[in-house]
């Protein structure tokens, strides 16, 4: 299946893609939550032009113009056989590779609606497939939703993209899209294709942002947990500079600095462009998140808020990056929503 997307007018906000986080886990306890925020009404304020010329190949107006396809979604190995579900080890193809990941098939009559998973930074030395959002994949597909969690280009079975990382790792934009639309054109009896949704945590939560901007239209809704800066000098700053990370030299010298290349910067910010998107998007936070910090998931929500879209944030009062106590309080605030956008 192919999908191409049509270039809309930006909105000029200098926040962007997100570079960083670590995915983890957590221990389940009493959950407590603080009252949501919803969305504000629509701003009026006029949105700016992008700059005329050439689109940079490397830019959200690149993922916008790109092409993007999926397909050829195959079931390999079972994983897990639990009185709810299946899960499999797949492999789909998109954008010329093959990526790998897992996909979790509720028992029972279908079409189930489906989701696919974003995870956070992990090491791709370390990872393997399937690895991250693991209580996710689990309580979701116990639920009801088909579950597929890709592990993106350069992690596990995946093919390389050695591209990826001093490109701002937009390809696992590119990865999802493909994921979802894999998903429609696999003609499996179990997946309502009609009926599909986006979950992202920390880097992933970032990856989720991209997809709603370069795709419109493409799923429902979509939830997000912990998400990274939408400035990605912040998350190259808090996560990659402080390690001297080798990859921050090599993409201020391909790409410029946020200093001497604020077009270049401010054309792989998500939130430039959030004014393209049309689904509904819940997301999670910790007040005592010490990876990715509040301050910045507030930032992204008052940049939607002034875009007029449809965003509800849920603060956890104590919580961390990695949701502990109050992670079953989160999951019923996201199985809650998801029912309401899929049904």
């Amino acid at each position: 299946m192919r999908l191409r997307t049509v270039a809309h007018t930006a909105a000029g906000l200098a926040l962007a893609v997100a570079t960083g986080c670590t995915d983890g886990g957590g221990t389940d306890a009493a959950p407590t939550t603080a009252p949501p925020s919803r969305s504000a009404s629509p701003s009026t304020s006029p949105s700016p032009s992008p700059s005329p010329g050439p689109v940079d190949p490397v830019s959200i107006p690149a993922l916008i113009e790109h092409e993007h396809d999926g397909s050829d979604l195959r079931l390999g190995r079972v994983r897990v056989r639990t009185g709810s579900y299946t899960g499999y080890e797949v492999t789909y193809r998109t954008d010329g590779l093959t990526i790998s990941g897992i996909m979790n098939i509720p028992r029972g009559d279908g079409p189930f609606p489906a989701l696919v998973l974003t995870h956070g930074h992990i090491d791709p030395d370390i990872y393997t497939t399937g690895r991250g959002l693991a209580r996710e994949q689990d309580l979701l597909a116990r639920n009801g939703y088909v579950v597929l969690h890709t592990d993106y280009r350069n992690h596990a079975g995946s093919d390389k993209d050695p591209d990826n990382d001093v490109d701002l790792r937009l390809g696992y934009t590119k990865d999802v899209i493909g994921a979802v639309l894999a998903l429609r054109a696999s003609g499996r009896p179990e997946i309502d294709g009609g009926r599909i949704g986006l979950l992202g945590r920390s880097m992933g939560g970032g990856v989720v942002y991209n997809t709603l901007v370069a795709a419109p239209g493409l799923v429902d809704a979509a939830v997000v947990f912990a998400p990274v800066s939408s400035r990605p000098e912040e998350n190259i700053d808090r996560f990659q500079r402080p390690n001297d990370d080798p990859v921050v030299g090599r993409i201020e010298r391909k790409h410029g600095t946020p200093r001497s290349d604020p077009e270049f910067w401010r054309q792989v910010s998500p939130a430039t462009y959030f004014d393209r998107i049309t689904e509904p998007l819940l997301i999670h936070h910790g007040t005592q998140d010490t990876s990715c910090p509040i301050r910045w998931t507030r930032q992204t929500v008052a940049a939607l808020e002034r875009a007029g879209k449809d965003v509800e944030l849920r603060v956890y009062r104590g919580e961390g990056h990695t949701f502990g106590p109050q992670w079953p309080a989160s999951m019923r605030a996201t199985l809650a929503f998801l029912e309401r956008r899929l049904g």
